[in-house]
């Protein structure tokens, strides 16, 4: 027991130590103490990995115990940690990367005086994510959850100086809000339906909820005023719920966060984006699979959402230029496909597009941080080119990254990198689910797979190819980044490799029961698995058809015809502008949501608050009072004659006071 503790427990004491004595013990000393507590994490994972995902576990779920957490009303629960085959997957994905990214910033990092308070962030980022992953009701996990929400604000304004930073990290906070919101009203729903928040008592009752067939008319919930029966009610339950995994994962319409998280040092974009946060709401719905399951409507929009995503981040990907950006939209785009997956129930293969997703597009940041480390810190790709034979290991890392994330492989073979296993089996399990939306969610897929090959080999092309178009004197001083960055590289490239290979048959394949264990809904039959090979041959070629178109047309734009997107970019110059910017949505968003609550502010300051408030309020009575002192200061004149007077009146009119009160 003492060792699943150790796995969650070791991050946090290296973030506090960094954190709190990091200045007595000094930057080096900060940096080896954390990365060598994530080195240790990390082996103690893959044991847990091999000994429970890969051996013989009987009798359901580890429960390690920490603490009696909460008994109040009908919550009673404990701070307890999970471990089943879902937690080993995701417990390898998060200090593999993160130990590598740890790694990765002792060199990356060297230069910065503030290093104990970065690596204190990353350790501290890594543990929220533990508990996230480890948790056994879903208090504990929203813990987890707002954990790696400040962990994230915290590590994307790292360089607090700089404002765009500050902006971005603000901005991630509050639109993680908007989603942390429908969470924990999801939390309250799933209570109120299943009287606890413990999985195992939640997963029992939905059990015997199905069985009831979740009909009737009788109202069990009231949400936002509507009075919902039980299966309306576990549809709105789900839907809150996805909402909290949309803001977490950056989906359509919460999705505008995670390019501007970019703003941070390159090892927190590797950390974000390849293993730890935006991967949270992947892991939510797939840990509430039995509930999903229930709900057929709540899983269509989680397709349609995926589906929408993936392709939208691609279209922005298109045409980016900051070499980050790229990829930050290539993540967006490829958690879309790990939607689509959990939508139409194939979540044993969305769980293996997040674990193969993790090390190719971990391997494509760091790779990308080693070009801005050779270019002096340079992130347009239009001021590159040319870097190839001056960095040729980094080179050969990014392209092997390159070659997983486009699904480069042969069909109907067991021959070819991670994302050709795990990104095509997502495209037939659209292609063959019953979901409403399954064609439409297949045609998107389709489509962003072609995107993704063209803006990918689109990046490699601009960075490393052609003549250099950096100055002289940065192009003099390019350099290959030192060993202690190089070497995570290779370990991720051999994930990137041989992780789909190798993993294929465990996740999704005909040792799907037995290696999941009851830790995602298995449906009887296993009809979907079955279904992945009862796909047409052409449905099986469609991603491999829209790599290599992809890889043609920006190899043409790029290699051939470097003039050619130019011209394209006159020629369509509103779709260019429309998709540079994103399709609009910050300036959207600035519209409807920032400028109307700065009018509502300043309509209640100078009216409400100046207007009102002060005229009639406290600054009203002040000014009154001050104008009734000025008047009667005016009779202190200090003239003898003047007081007579004053006293001559008051005489007069007690006189007449009396004389009326005696005549009445």
């Amino acid at each position: 027991m003492f060792l699943y503790k150790a796995i969650v427990f070791l991050p946090l004491i290296g973030a506090i130590i960094a954190g709190l004595f990091g200045r007595a013990i000094g930057a080096k000393a900060s940096e080896y103490l954390t990365t060598g507590l994530m080195i240790i994490t990390a082996v103690l994972s893959w044991y847990v990995f091999i000994t429970v995902g890969m051996g013989e576990v009987e009798g359901g779920p580890i429960k390690v115990e920490v603490l009696r957490w909460i008994q109040s009303g009908g919550i009673d629960v404990s701070w307890s940690l999970r471990i089943d085959t879902l937690t080993s997957v995701m417990l390898i994905v998060v200090n593999s990367v993160s130990t590598l990214v740890h790694l990765y910033s002792i060199g990356y990092m060297h230069h910065d005086p503030h290093r104990p308070r970065f690596f204190a962030y990353l350790s501290l980022f890594t543990f929220a994510m533990l508990m996230l992953i480890t948790s056994d009701n879903l208090a504990q996990m929203f813990f987890g959850w707002e954990g790696v929400g400040l962990a994230s604000y915290l590590l994307i304004g790292f360089w607090y100086k700089k404002p765009s930073a500050n902006a971005a990290a603000m901005k991630a906070f509050v639109v993680n809000r908007v989603g942390d919101f429908g969470f924990i009203l999801g939390i309250a729903s799933v209570f109120v339906l299943f009287g606890a928040i413990n999985f195992d008592t939640i997963f029992a009752n939905a059990a015997g909820f199905a069985k009831e067939g979740g009909a009737g008319t009788d109202v069990v919930l009231n949400l936002f005023g509507m009075q919902l029966n039980k299966a309306q009610a576990l549809t709105g339950a789900c839907l809150l719920l996805f909402m909290g995994a949309m803001g977490k994962s950056a989906q359509f319409l919460l999705h505008t966060w995670l390019p501007d998280a970019m703003e941070g040092p390159t090892p927190v974009s590797a950390l974000i984006h390849a293993a730890t946060m935006v991967t949270a709401g992947v892991f939510l719905v797939a840990r509430m699979s039995p509930l999903f399951e229930l709900s057929p409507d709540a899983l269509t929009v989680v397709t349609l959402i995926g589906a929408i995503t993936a392709f939208f981040a691609a279209t922005v990907g298109l045409v980016q230029n900051d070499i980050k950006r790229v990829i930050a939209y290539s993540t967006c785009s490829q958690l879309g496909y790990m939607f689509v997956a959990l939508g139409v129930g194939a979540y044993g293969a969305a769980i293996f597009h997040l674990f193969t997703h993790a090390f190719f597009k971990a391997l494509l940041f760091l790779c990308a941080g080693s070009v801005i480390h050779a270019v002096d810190g340079e992130q347009d790709m239009r001021r590159m080119g040319g870097l190839r034979p001056h960095i040729k290991v980094t080179f050969v890392m990014m392209l092997i990254g390159t070659l997983a994330i486009t699904g480069v492989g042969i069909p109907f073979t067991s021959f070819g990198f991670a994302g050709f296993f795990s990104k095509d089996v997502i495209i037939e399990a659209a292609y063959a689910s019953n979901s409403p939306v399954a064609g439409f969610a297949f045609a998107m897929l389709v489509i962003a797979a072609l995107f993704t090959s063209f803006y990918s080999w689109r990046l490699m092309f601009l960075t490393f190819f052609n003549k250099p178009r950096a100055s002289h004197e940065v192009m003099h001083h390019v350099h290959e980044s030192p060993q202690v960055m190089l070497v995570p590289l290779y370990l991720l490239a051999l994930g990137a490799i041989f992780a789909g290979w190798y993993f294929e048959g465990y996740f999704y394949g005909e040792e799907y029961a037995e290696f999941w264990k009851g830790a995602l809904f298995t449906a009887e039959g296993n009809d979907m698995l079955t279904a992945y090979h009862e796909v047409p041959p052409l449905v099986i070629l469609s991603p491999f058809i829209a790599m290599v178109t992809g890889f043609v047309i920006a190899w043409y734009m790029y290699i051939k015809s470097p003039s050619t997107p130019a011209v394209l970019a006159r020629q369509h110059r509103v779709l260019y502008q429309f998709l540079l910017n994103k399709w609009y949505f910050d300036e959207l968003y600035d519209f409807l949501f920032v400028r109307s609550a700065k009018a509502l502010g300043r309509f209640l300051w100078k009216k409400g608050d100046v207007g009102v408030i002060d005229n009639y309020g406290p600054n009203g009575i002040a000014a009154r009072v001050v104008d009734v002192t000025n008047r009667v200061v005016r009779l202190q004149s200090g003239y003898l004659y003047h007081y007579a007077f004053a006293m001559l009146i008051g005489v007069a009119a007690l006189v007449t006071w009396m004389m009326l009160g005696s005549a009445l």
